[in-house]
């Protein structure tokens, strides 16, 4: 027992080890125990070793009457370790889990307040590691879910660290109660409606009676899981480069893999390549709404499926898959009258339209296409804009949004098709960039 409260601020040190050259270190401060014992590590080795700048931030939920005397708590508590605190009051959103709600709210505010070079601290020990393996084991998780919470993962422009995941609870008493701190029991800990306080007073404790070292193993299988996923992330990389190949419209700026690739993996191989690539993107689907995913490849080859999930859309088109949300979801407005030509054309829900070369005679306007569409060749002739759509093989969610130009009825150009989009003997070209990052454009 003496020897690890020797050890607790050693182990500290070490786990803290690659994160020494940050600029800054914020602890995530509840007052409960955990959050409790971290501060004062950090507080105490700041005594002794030369480490980033600390500080506290403290989220005030507002869910109960307790709760309002924690802010002062805290501010007291770090005013007594020389700590300066930032408190920040949130709204938590209603909804089917009073947890994941709070959680949200908070993570936003931490994402909002970590810079580059930043590290938010957080108190999760051994036991929280073990409850969170039962936790998603009961709900069905996969490898990805069961290999628990990482040391470390990407916050806001910082980073978040765990530095305590290989310490147990009990250890954190000791050394609670060994340094004289008080800290905030939150009377929410105790209402078993919650999952996770349901296994951490019902199902630990009887576990641990019939295997002592329940809690140690089950973090060891999430470290065993973590490594495993680490091999499958490796694996869809190497899957993911394969189908990453060049294409004719890198300028719509959409994330993309080229199908056939992927088509020629297993099942599963699949299923975690395309995992991989959305996950920036979007919340996964659970297992059931795969289906979508093997719709979407067996679909007719002429067809142009869509995969809706949580937070946009995957679509096939051209022998590619495209990810689009945001604007790309939007159906932009029929069209707009271009009064001067000489500057750039904001389009609503579709980015802006520019000349480069000679302003052609107007009067001029951009609308999008409609059907029945007829442009004149200087080679060819008068040509369908379908069968020249269809020629140069334009993903079919690009075809409704394509800035055409008009003089009249006439069909001058077609926005960055090579060969429609000007007139060479006049020396003009018409530009469409799809999203405006340049949010002064007028």
């Amino acid at each position: 027992m003496g020897r690890s409260m020797i050890d607790l601020p050693s182990r500290f040190l070490r786990n803290l080890e690659p994160w020494r050259s940050a600029a800054h270190w914020r602890i995530a401060f509840s007052g409960g125990l955990d959050s409790t014992v971290l501060l004062h590590l950090l507080a105490d080795l700041a005594k002794t070793e030369s480490i980033p700048a600390l500080s506290a931030i403290h989220i005030h939920h507002g869910l109960q009457a307790a709760a309002d005397a924690w802010p002062q708590h805290c501010q007291s508590v770090c005013d007594a370790l020389g700590v300066p605190l930032l408190i920040e009051r949130v709204r938590v959103q209603p909804g089917a889990s009073l947890e994941r709600a709070a959680r949200n709210a908070r993570y936003a505010v931490f994402s909002a307040l970590t810079q580059a070079n930043d590290m938010l601290l957080t108190g999760q020990h051994r036991d929280d590691q073990a409850e969170t393996l039962l936790f998603r084991l009961l709900r069905g998780a996969g490898v990805r879910g069961l290999s628990g919470m990482p040391q470390q993962r990407p916050v806001g422009q910082g980073t978040l660290i765990r530095p305590l995941l290989d310490v147990t609870r009990a250890e954190l008493e000791r050394y609670a109660q060994a340094h004289s701190l008080s800290w905030i029991e939150d009377p929410s800990n105790q209402d078993r409606q919650f999952s996770r306080n349901y296994l951490r007073h019902q199902v630990m404790p009887v576990l641990s009676e019939r295997w002592p070292q329940a809690q140690a193993n089950m973090a060891r299988s999430a470290a065993h899981l973590r490594e495993a996923q680490g091999l499958l992330d490796e694996l869809a990389q190497i899957d993911l480069a394969q189908a990453a190949t060049a294409h004719e419209f890198e300028w719509l700026g959409l994330s993309s893999l080229e199908l056939a690739p992927l088509a020629a993996l297993s099942a599963a191989r699949q299923r975690n390549a395309i995992s991989h690539w959305l996950e920036p993107f979007t919340q996964l689907p659970d297992t059931d709404h795969w289906s979508g995913w093997t719709d979407l490849c067996d679909a007719a080859p002429d067809a142009s499926p869509i995969w809706r999930l949580a937070d946009g859309e995957l679509h096939r088109s051209a022998g590619r898959l495209w990810w689009l949300s945001g604007g790309w979801l939007h159906t932009p407005v029929i069209g707009a009258e271009w009064q001067s030509p000489a500057s750039a054309l904001r389009l609503a829900d579709n980015g802006h339209v520019t000349f480069s070369g000679q302003t052609p005679v107007g009067p001029l306007r951009i609308a999008y296409r409609q059907g029945g569409e007829v442009m004149q060749l200087a080679d060819r002739g008068h040509r369908d804009l379908k069968r020249l759509l269809n020629e140069r093989a334009v993903p079919g969610f690009v075809r409704g949004r394509l800035p055409l130009l008009f003089r009249g009825d006439e069909l001058l150009a077609v926005a960055n098709l090579p060969g429609l989009d000007g007139h060479a003997q006049d020396g003009w070209k018409l530009h469409w960039l799809p999203t405006d990052e340049d949010q002064g454009l007028s």
